[in-house]
């Protein structure tokens, strides 16, 4: 299972900022900004990212402020600035050879996902410098390695890509920074490593990173604006819609998918405004306002039933009719109208058939919260439910699936006397003391 020690707060990086910067948290992201546009790093650190490195809810930060902060300070190590840095990752083999039938599945998933590196690698090797001439092939291979990320996560979950994900930032923004390009590869290049890094922030916000998640929809917000991108400046606005309201900030929620409309109200796509409504729904429900929220679901709807078009970006295709019904599930859960959210997960779980594993895995488990939390709670259905969920794992490897699991097994503790239950409190405990649900 994933490790929930308790955050080590870093002393160490405080005391720099506070004696030796003289800055509170906002001043000293701000300058954190200032050197890296200076060294042409494209970041958008803020206050709150400052506070999850110095209260240890980020062990060590990503390598793009790893070169800044050592910059800002002199030449310190990260160890010096109290950064706790992760232990080295096992090679991975550059090729891989096929798959024979006498390979059991469990070998199958771990090459799956150790070759997550090989994967997604940029070509950018030996026999092409970053400080090379950049074309349509690196443009083409940024988008290739977004397209990746998505599949795989969609099936597998966040824990198996985020360090391949993060090294193909690094590539593109090396491109950006030291490659030679005209003036229209750049902007597509910006906006390509824009996209990027949304799918990067989207495995770091999957794995319970909210902080480097903010970060990486901020670069990818100031990308949009830089290439004139409004698909991407309202995608960007939109995850920083459902990171607010994840970290219970409902008004922030509202304002980013209100701005996430505003952007996309031109671009022709009803499907990709209808998300950006549902997005709104969830913080109004969050603040337990009722109607605005049935408004915003209806609006969802009306927009939703008006079809695809060509305008629908390529990312869009998780929003299908299963993840319509399972964002509505969520925001009737907000509400406290949990007959409906039971109802409504199980019609997403449906409707998803035998796609979007991860997202099936979670909305069984919110069919099984919402079957043991309702005014008649149904503990042998909510049982039933979780047990199907323990089923994705170890597959589908994800710190929201977990976290969701812990909160089954909550809700579930009640019923404890119950027998379906208390076999399945027994089961859970054998696969997540065993590691079966390591992320």
């Amino acid at each position: 299972m994933a490790d929930r020690r308790k955050p080590v707060p870093n002393t160490r990086l405080r005391a720099v900022r506070e004696l030796e910067f003289q800055m509170s948290r906002d001043e000293f992201a701000k300058k954190v900004n200032k050197v890296g546009m200076a060294m042409g790093e494209n970041v958008a650190c803020g206050s709150r990212l400052v506070a999850d490195w110095e209260d240890g809810r980020v062990a060590c930060p990503r390598a793009v402020y790893q070169r800044i902060l050592t910059t800002m300070t002199g030449g310190r190590s990260m160890a010096d600035l109290g950064f706790r840095l992760p232990a080295p990752a096992l090679p991975v083999l550059p090729a891989a050879r096929p798959y024979g039938l006498q390979e059991d599945s469990v070998e199958r998933r771990a090459f799956l996902f150790d070759g997550a590196g090989v994967i997604l690698a940029l070509p950018l090797g030996a026999d092409r410098q970053a400080s090379g001439k950049i074309g349509a092939s690196e443009v083409r291979a940024v988008k290739a390695a977004v397209t990746t990320l998505y599949a795989h996560d969609h099936d597998h979950g966040s824990a198996p890509l985020r360090q391949a994900a993060s090294e193909a930032l690094h590539t593109a923004y090396q491109w950006l920074q030291s490659g030679t390009y005209t003036s229209r590869t750049e902007s597509k290049l910006r906006s390509a490593t824009g996209a990027l890094s949304i799918a990067a922030g989207w495995l770091f916000y999957d794995s319970g990173r909210a902080g480097d998640a903010h970060s990486l929809y901020g670069e990818a917000l100031a990308a949009a604006r830089i290439a004139d991108d409004p698909e991407l400046e309202a995608h960007a606005f939109g995850c920083l819609s459902l990171l607010a309201k994840a970290s219970g900030r409902p008004r922030e929620a509202i304002s980013a998918a209100q701005g996430a409309q505003a952007v996309a109200r031109n671009l022709g796509s009803p499907r990709l405004l209808s998300l950006f409504n549902m997005r709104e729904a969830g913080g109004w429900a969050l603040m337990g306002d009722a109607t605005a929220t049935d408004k915003a679901i209806v609006r969802a709807h009306t927009l939703y039933a008006q079809g695809p078009a060509d305008a629908d970006p390529p990312w869009l295709s998780f929003y299908a009719p299963g993840e319509l019904a399972g964002l509505e599930c969520l925001a009737r859960a907000d509400l406290g109208q949990h007959e409906r959210a039971a109802s409504g997960a199980e019609q997403a779980v449906l409707l998803h058939g035998d796609a979007f594993a991860r997202n099936r895995a979670l909305y069984t488990a919110d069919v099984a919260i919402q079957h043991a939390v309702r005014d008649r709670p149904e503990p042998e259905a909510a049982a039933e439910a979780a047990g199907r969920v323990l089923a994705f794992l170890p597959e589908v490897r994800s710190d929201r699936l977990l976290q969701s699991l812990h909160n089954v097994a909550g809700a579930l503790q009640r019923h404890g006397r119950v027998p379906a239950v208390a076999s399945w409190i027994e089961e859970y405990r054998t696969t997540t003391a065993t590691g079966g649900g390591r992320a």
